[in-house]
């Protein structure tokens, strides 16, 4: 779990034109260029939302992640939740559709505070529009790793499409707030 003296250090907010992208280096050529070079253009026209950690004493980025809405075909859903669901060929979801963190915050948990907020908005998101799911799609198997050790399990036929049911965010909580669900949510640190 993140230190909590070390999230102080830290604000999420959404990305705006004065943050400074080109900086940011996370080693993966794909997710370092769409944080340069389209992220902006995104928001703007409301195709996602891009929210970056910016680490205060250096005014770094040290990680973003990206919501949107989305959808999942039911048959990609395990059996025992499929089966709940109204009998629509796909149901609604929430895609956390990137998620980086820059090297030079490597093991310093910034992964999991970035995960930990896109669930939280996820939450918030779900009280005004409907959404059974956050839907990822891990890049390699070790960003497979890091979203299943907080209970994401894989669609079936999906290669690298992980989600989580927004009932387990919130049962997660036990007996507090939906909002706080990620509380109870712990993966590996150092991501």
């Amino acid at each position: 779990m993140a230190d909590p003296q070390a999230t102080r250090a830290f604000v999420i907010e959404p990305l705006t034109r004065v943050h400074k992208r080109a900086a940011f280096s996370c080693g993966n050529e794909a997710l370092y260029r769409y944080l340069r070079e389209q992220a902006q253009r995104e928001q703007e026209r409301r195709v996602a939302r891009v929210y970056v950690l910016r680490h205060i004493p250096s005014e770094r980025i040290a990680g973003y992640h990206t919501l949107a809405a989305s959808d999942v075909e039911t048959r990609e859903l395990p059996e025992e939740i499929g089966h709940r669901l109204p009998r629509y060929p796909v149901q609604p979801v929430l895609l956390l559709g990137r998620l980086a963190r820059d090297l030079h915050f490597r093991g310093e948990g910034v992964g999991e505070l970035l995960l930990r907020d896109a669930l939280h908005r996820c939450v918030e998101a779900q009280r005004g529009i409907g959404a059974i799911a956050v839907i990822v799609e891990a890049i390699d198997e070790r960003a497979t790793s890091f979203y299943e050790a907080y209970g994401f399990i894989e669609l079936q036929g999906a290669g690298g499409r992980l989600f989580i049911a927004m009932e387990t965010i919130a049962r997660a909580a036990g007996p507090a707030k939906a909002s706080d669900a990620i509380e109870g949510l712990h993966g590996e640190p150092g991501y």
